[in-house]
């Protein structure tokens, strides 16, 4: 059985122990007990959230053992110092332990134990470059979901940190049962670490419904030609009433977006290692895997397989690089 122990400090953000979710769904999964999950405080008793919601913990003394320790982190690492005792009990937990995480801003407090020196890392990109200033020995890695160095493994934001654990689940139990937990959890794809932390969707920011709903027909239809008038259909509009409409939205024309959209998925795709390159171009509506190389060493001044040579470096994974 995997022990897992979650770190709590006061003001912890809550949403780092909904990653509990996951190795609780990795049960029910695998039909047995296969993780055991313990919370752990300093002294033991409640733990108060940043939200307000108390948690029961355990202190965190010679006793606290675990296989693999999760330490949160609070919404704002720059205005708070962890205590000695605190650091003395992480460093010493790290060293007896497989593997250590930070989630989210929790990176701080890994690095302010020194397990972050000489290591890649990455936390909320809000936050990633005071990361670096305040500790230059670490290398941060801001757009990144979540990267795995040795031991030490760090995530970007909080819904990130599913990601992380998920990762842990695909590492101890492999692909296949992880992408069962998430299928289970409904998560609509499972991330690798080493997938960016910016979203088109987001950075297009559509303000109606219509131009929404045209950009995620074309998300959900990558693989197909996606003409304009194909997107007016999906926002019941005329072809130049969108065109006209999604302009002034976005301030880009269809055609570029449905690009960006195309690139972002090979870019996850890439990352995540599992396809060839032909059928990732394909999949994403480029004409091969020539035209999708193209297109993106423009966008990203880098080729497909730099980009899946760097993944691997920042997962740790090791599946092989298709060329």
């Amino acid at each position: 059985m995997h022990r897992i122990g979650y770190f709590l400090t006061d003001d912890f953000q809550v949403m780092a122990i909904g990653t509990q979710t996951v190795f609780e769904i990795a049960n029910v999964v695998a039909r047995e007990p296969i993780y055991h999950v313990t919370n752990y405080s300093l002294q033991g008793g409640e733990i108060r959230s940043s939200l307000g919601v108390s948690v029961m913990t355990r202190p965190a003394d010679s006793n606290a053992t675990a296989d693999t320790w999760m330490i949160s982190g609070v919404a704002n690492p720059t205005g708070r110092t962890t205590t000695a005792e605190e650091l003395r009990f992480i460093s010493e937990a790290a060293a007896r332990s497989r593997r250590t995480a930070g989630l989210c801003t929790g990176a701080f407090v890994l690095a302010e134990a020194g397990l972050l020196n000489g290591k890649r890392a990455t936390t909320h990109w809000a936050f990633a470059d005071a990361l670096q200033a305040r500790w230059p020995l670490v290398q941060v890695e801001a757009d990144r979901i979540f990267i795995v160095d040795g031991p030490i493994w760090t995530s970007a934001g909080l819904t990130a940190a599913m990601d992380l654990a998920l990762g842990l689940v695909e590492k101890d139990m492999g692909a296949d049962f992880a992408t069962r937990v998430a299928r289970a959890m409904v998560m609509t794809h499972r991330r690798s670490g080493g997938q960016s932390q910016h979203s088109e969707m987001l950075a297009l920011a559509p303000k109606s419904d219509r131009v929404q709903k045209a950009l995620e027909h074309a998300r959900l239809n990558l693989s197909k030609p996606l003409r304009v008038d194909d997107l007016a259909k999906a926002a019941h509009l005329s072809s130049r009433q969108f065109t006209r409409i999604f302009l002034s939205e976005t301030g880009i024309s269809p055609a570029k977006a449905i690009e960006r959209l195309r690139l972002e998925e090979a870019r996850n795709l890439i990352e995540r290692g599992r396809h060839s390159l032909e059928t990732i171009a394909r999949e994403t509506g480029f004409r091969d895997r020539r035209h999708l190389r193209e297109v993106f060493t423009r966008a990203y001044q880098m080729t497909p397989q730099s980009l899946r040579r760097e993944s691997r470096n920042v997962t740790g994974d090791d599946h092989p690089i298709d060329e």
